[in-house]
């Protein structure tokens, strides 16, 4: 086994990793300046194997980090890679890798890449030779000279050290110290055992008291088991009457509980009836007050329709003469107007004909014109121009204007045709009213029948409505009083279930539902309670096994749930429990298939979105018929099981049952509160629709009034005169004559900007020509022949255009004296015989009049109807009422029978109790008493066999008191007696015989130390006498390798050689004889020049020579314990010459068997070295590397002439 291998990083001067390249496995030598880290190096290796720097404190790991330039050092660690095909190293490996890391916290080993503890290290190393005891397989610097000035004393313990005598010592001391405390324990022995014997003495006298003691106790024990016997016997008779009374008493109460729970249901439905009775006579009643109102209101509209009918009928006849003669010159007038519209018509299309001409002759004639104008500018025009450059500059400038120009004459254009649309449907609107007006003022009688049909079906209508709005109204006042009976059970119901929980419960789960409509959260169901229906019969197994789970609230999610608590805590709202339905995860149960054992889950049912939910609090419960059988299912499957009526039995076997109040149902209250709400709900519903029905009907009733009143002025307005209209009639025919004469006006103005734009448009478009032609001074061959034409044409144009205008204006005379006869006479005419009649313009059998009183007569017909519609229902309302009372007194009389029957039922079950309490009392009484006598029974211990005898069975209580009077007076002489002196002499013994056997085993053990101390003390001298000659023998052979003309060996020194003289020719084994304790020193007697001259002390010697005897004593030491490998550290530094040349001879012999690695500054080594290794420092950071022999030599030499200089 050697070194292989180095790894350095971060301790001392080596700051990065450094790689050391494989060692020789014989020898191997480093060299390098003072300072560059030589020493570090083999610090580094000691400091794995661990001969030193051992149990640093931090500063001292601290000074072992490199400290120099750049970030700091943390951590350091140092690595030595052992060649082990020898197998030295019990690892199975042909490689071992130890690695030590350092820090300022920390100081860890690993083996192979793992980590190891210290002792496991440790051991390790020992077992491959590396020996606590002989630690000289590594010299450091100094350690040379100390061996040097070593006194023969110390060289004395530093053979014992090499001898491993300190392993004799300790274990001697320790027997020593082992042997002291076990004589004193001895000691501690003896004085127990003389105490002990002293009290058996004492006690085997109280043994004889105490015998005649036991025989008294036993009989008195014996008789008051007699006397509490009887007494429990007594008290065991009167317990079990009083609990066949108590059952029998619970049987009647069971029963009258069951008939008070029914009378009170009985009751509750009563008072239910009753409250809706009063409520439906009250509402019977509110509808009364209103049917009695609508008749005195139908009785006096009827009334005054009566009186308008007879009036109406006795003034139509008075008016028949004279619409007669107003109807005849009417029909004159009217076709007069008739005629002059026909001729109009006919002329009008004579009149647009010549106009359209008119136009189109002027248009030829202002297009000839402009062109003659054009091509007058256009010659005028060249004779200004030089160039082509100069002329069409202007164009394009001219170009440019008409281009501006007809961008306004394009937007004036279209608005004037916007204006002219508007005009145009100004006028189409005016015409379709001026008709409208002329149908309605000749045809006034249809209108006054078509408004008198519509009035009717108006007031029809209004009617209907107001019937239906009082029907609304009275349903509204029923549903308002249904609502606040409805609201004050749901009250109720809310206040009976909140007793079900805690006030916190309650209080966050209304905070819940208030929250939820607030915000319109979705996601949420309910209470898991009011999600599920079920049998009666499981109905009190349901609500044990839910518990308050039943108030725990369904949500879809865990979202919604953290919202509505967030918002609970900022309201402070209460409490309430969530089930988030994707959060529930249930665990399938072991349910049991039998008849026997039904899953309660299965008789509910509900939705299957909550099956989850369900499955959470139902799903592990089974119902049995009873206890027992719910028992064995529970311990079996491990699910809980019921029976129908509540009592429950857990897996952990815990049973649970007893008198459940059915009447403080949290079922029932969630039932009764869901109903109530329900109820409130459809009720609150019904009055909504209502109240909408109701607005609805309040907008349709005033919509009615309003298209009754409209109806009604149109009526009036035709009563009145149709004055205003003909009014109306004239202003719009003047309207619409001027709006004619703007539209005329427009058409010309458009005419002309749409001419002017013609003639821009021609104008540029001749300017492009020009432009893109060549430069003339004179107009072209066709410009002059288009010339000469448009100045031919003008005049013919010209007359054409004034034959034209003269027709038109013909026409146009003609047409404006037709309707200014129309607009100024005829019409006027027509409204003056119109104004003289109201009824002018209507037929002559007076159907105005006739329509007034038909209407009338048709209104007392339907105030009749509605008049007899009222009375009948006043009628079936007075019967309704008169059934309801009848009904309520019905229901009041058995509502006070029933009140009467819980009244006695309640102090039956009161008066049960009482005597319950009382009994109670009494049982308590006697159960006390019973426990009481139970435990003095119990208290009497084991009893003798004689007290379950005949003699005491048959005693009787009275002559077992007597007897145990006597006996007790008997005890009292015994007062002092100990009544454990038989155990305490048993225990007194046992102690006896436990401190004998163990006087026996110290004695055994301490002849067994001394035995131990006598053995330690002969090796340990076998040890320092074999470790001397075998030390001496290898300093004698060693130093004649040296020094081969000279002779050395150790002398070993004793007590009686002090005062005599030293005989040097006495043979080793003599000085060898004798104990070790009286040895005082080893002394080294040394010839360097014969082998037969006298010696010399190692103190005669030079500093050479010193250091010579010194590393021959290491050898010796090394040779007599080898180790697998050497470090030495500058171990020829003080030798001359020639021995600095033997000592390497000999360690080049010496690696044969075992790795040396050494450092020098001497050539000698180097010679004989195998593998070369320089160390050097660059920025206080050491490196070490490979190097040639002849290179070391230089540096070697290099340093000792640069020394010599």
């Amino acid at each position: 086994m050697h070194i292989k291998q180095i790894f350095i990083q971060g301790f001392k001067s080596y700051k990065d990793r450094t790689e050391v390249e494989p060692f020789s496995p014989k020898h191997n030598v480093i060299v390098g300046r003072n300072g560059s880290g030589k020493s570090n190096f083999f610090a580094a290796i000691r400091f794995v194997l661990g001969d030193q720097y051992q149990g640093m404190s931090r500063e001292e790991r601290q000074a072992l980090l490199h400290e120099g330039a750049g970030s700091a050092v943390m951590s350091a660690y140092v690595e030595l890679v052992f060649d082990n095909s020898d197998e030295r190293f019990p690892t199975g490996g042909d490689e071992v890798v130890l690695r030590r890391t350092i820090g300022q916290k920390k100081d860890e080993y690993s083996l192979n890449r793992k980590n190891s503890t210290k002792s496991e290290v440790m051991s390790l190393l020992e077992s491959a030779g590396f020996s606590k005891s002989n630690p000289y397989y590594i010299v450091p610097q100094g350690r040379i000279t100390a061996i040097t000035n070593m006194k023969d004393p110390e060289r004395l313990l530093m053979l014992k050290e090499v001898a491993g005598t300190k392993v004799y010592e300790n274990r001697r001391a320790e027997s020593v110290r082992i042997m002291d405390e076990s004589k004193n324990k001895r000691g501690k022995i003896d004085d127990l055992l003389d105490h002990i014997r002293e009290r058996l003495g004492e006690l085997e006298e109280e043994k004889n008291e105490l015998r005649e003691f036991q025989e008294k106790d036993r009989e008195r024990r014996c008789l008051e088991y007699t006397i509490h016997k009887k007494e429990q016997e007594a008290l065991e008779d009167a317990l079990s009457t009083l609990e066949q009374d108590r059952d029998r008493g619970l049987e009647t109460s069971d029963e009258n509980r069951e008939v008070l729970a029914e009378r009170e249901q009985e009751l509750e439905a009563d008072e239910a009836e009753i409250a809706d009775l009063q409520q439906q006579f009250k509402v019977l009643t509110e509808e009364k007050l209103q049917l009695e109102e609508d008749r005195r209101d139908a009785a006096k509209d009827k009334a005054a329709a009566e009186y308008d009918v007879q009036a109406m009928t006795d003034g139509q006849n008075a008016a028949q003469q004279a619409r007669t003669q107003a109807a005849q010159d009417l029909r004159e007038v009217q076709q007069q107007i008739v005629t002059r519209e026909t001729k109009l018509v006919g002329l009008l299309p004579q009149y647009e004909a010549a106009s359209a001409a008119e136009q189109a002759a002027k248009q030829h004639m202002h297009d000839a014109e402009a062109l003659r104008a054009r091509l007058y500018a256009k010659q005028g025009r060249n004779q200004r121009y030089r160039n082509k450059k100069e002329r069409d500059a202007d164009l394009t400038r001219q170009i440019n204007e008409i281009n501006i120009q007809l961008a306004t004459r394009k937007a004036v254009s279209m608005q004037i045709s916007d204006e002219l649309e508007e005009m145009e449907d100004q006028i189409v609107q005016l015409e379709q009213d001026i008709t409208a007006l002329r149908d309605r003022l000749q045809n006034r009688g249809g209108d006054q029948e078509t408004i008198s049909n519509e009035l009717h079906t108006a007031k029809d209508e209004k009617e209907r409505l107001n019937d239906r709005r009082k029907e609304v109204w009275r349903e509204e006042a029923r549903l308002d009083s249904v609502l606040a009976h409805a609201q004050q059970e749901l009250d109720k119901s809310e206040r009976f279930l909140a007793q079900m929980m805690d006030q916190s419960a309650a209080r966050g789960l209304a905070s819940v539902r208030r929250i939820i409509r607030q915000h319109n959260i979705q996601g949420t169901h309910g209470c898991l309670g009011e999600l599920f229906e079920f049998p009666d019969k499981y109905k009190t197994a349901i609500e044990i096994t839910a518990g308050t789970s039943l108030f725990h609230f369904v949500v879809d999610s865990d979202d919604i749930a953290t919202r509505i608590v967030d918002i609970l805590q900022r309201e402070r709202g209460g409490r309430c429990t969530f089930m988030p339905l994707n959060r529930l995860k249930p665990r399938p149960a072991n349910i049991p298939k039998a008849s026997d054992a039904v899953p309660l889950l299965s008789k509910l049912r509900y939705g299957a979105i909550y099956d989850k939910a369900f499955q959470q609090v139902f799903g592990k419960t089974i119902v049995c018929p009873t206890l027992q059988v719910a028992s064995q299912y529970a311990r079996s499957h491990g699910v809980s099981a019921i029976t129908p009526d509540g009592d429950r039995s857990d897996k952990k076997g815990a049973l649970t049952g007893g008198y459940h109040d059915v009447r403080n149902s949290r079922l029932v209250a969630i039932k009764r509160t869901t109903a109530a709400q329900e109820e409130f709900d459809s009720h609150a519903s019904q009055k909504s629709a209502l109240q909408q029905e109701r607005e609805a009907l309040d907008q349709q009733v005033t919509k009615a009034m309003s298209d009754l009143q409209h109806i009604e002025q149109r009526r009036q307005q035709m009563e009145g005169g149709y004055g205003p209209l003909r009014d109306e009639l004239r202003r719009k025919e003047q309207e619409l004559g001027v709006r004619k004469d703007d539209l005329a006006s427009k058409q010309r103005q458009r005419l002309n900007v749409q001419s002017h734009e013609r003639d821009q448009g021609q104008q540029m478009t001749d300017y492009q020509n020009e432009l893109n032609s060549p430069f003339q001074k004179a107009l072209s061959n066709g410009e002059e022949q288009q010339l000469e034409q448009a100045s031919s044409q003008l005049p013919i144009l010209r007359e054409q255009a004034a034959d034209l205008s003269a027709q038109r204006s013909d026409l146009e005379a003609r047409k404006t004296t037709i309707e200014l006869e129309l607009r100024e006479n005829l019409r006027l005419r027509l409204d003056q015989l119109q104004d003289q009649d109201p009824d002018a313009g209507a037929s002559t059998d007076g159907s105005g009049n006739s329509a007034q009183i038909n209407e009338r007569k048709k209104d007392l017909k339907r105030l009749t109807k509605s008049l007899a519609n009222v009375n009948a229902k006043l009628a079936e309302n007075e019967t309704a009422m008169d059934a309801a009372q009848q009904q309520l007194k019905i229901s009041e009389t058995s509502r006070a029978e029933r009140q009467q029957q819980v009244e006695e039922l309640q102090r039956s079950i009161q008066n049960y109790q009482k005597t319950m309490q009382k009994a109670a009392h009494k049982r308590g009484a006697v159960q006390e008493r019973l426990t009481d006598v139970t435990s003095s029974i119990r208290t009497l211990g084991a009893l003798p066999e004689a007290a379950f005898s005949a003699t005491y069975t048959n005693m009787s209580s009275h002559t077992a008191t007597s007897r145990l009077h006597k006996v007790k007076e008997a005890l009292k002489k015994y007062g002092h007696v100990n009544k454990k002196a038989f155990e305490q002499f048993a225990q007194f013994e046992r102690q006896r015989e436990v401190l004998e056997e163990r006087r026996t085993e110290l004695d055994s053990s301490d002849g067994s130390i001394r035995t131990l101390i006598d053995v330690l003390d002969t090796r340990k001298d076998e040890a320092i006498e074999r470790t001397f000659r075998q030390v001496s023998k290898e300093f004698a052979r060693i130093f004649e390798r040296l020094v081969p003309a000279g002779k050395g060996r150790l002398i070993i020194q004793r007590r009686s050689d002090r005062a005599a003289a030293v005989n040097r020719n006495e043979s080793e084994e003599e000085e060898a004889a004798g104990t070790v304790e009286n040895y005082t020193g080893v002394g080294v007697s040394v010839s360097f020049n014969s082998k037969h001259d006298e010696q010399q002390r190692i103190q005669q010697l030079s500093g050479g020579q010193k250091s010579l005897c010194a590393l021959t004593l290491i050898f010796a030491i090394q040779a007599s314990d080898p180790a697998p490998f050497y470090l030495f550290d500058e171990v020829d530094a003080n030798l001359d010459a020639q021995y600095r040349t033997a000592v390497a001879g000999l360690i080049q012999e010496s690696a044969a068997g075992g790795q040396f690695i050494c450092t020098t500054f001497r050539p000698e080594m180097l010679r004989v070295a195998d593998k070369c290794y320089g160390v050097s420092q660059q920025r206080k950071a050491s490196n070490i590397s490979v190097v040639g022999v002849e290179d070391a030599l230089d540096f070697v030499e290099g340093q000792v002439g640069g020394a010599g200089k």
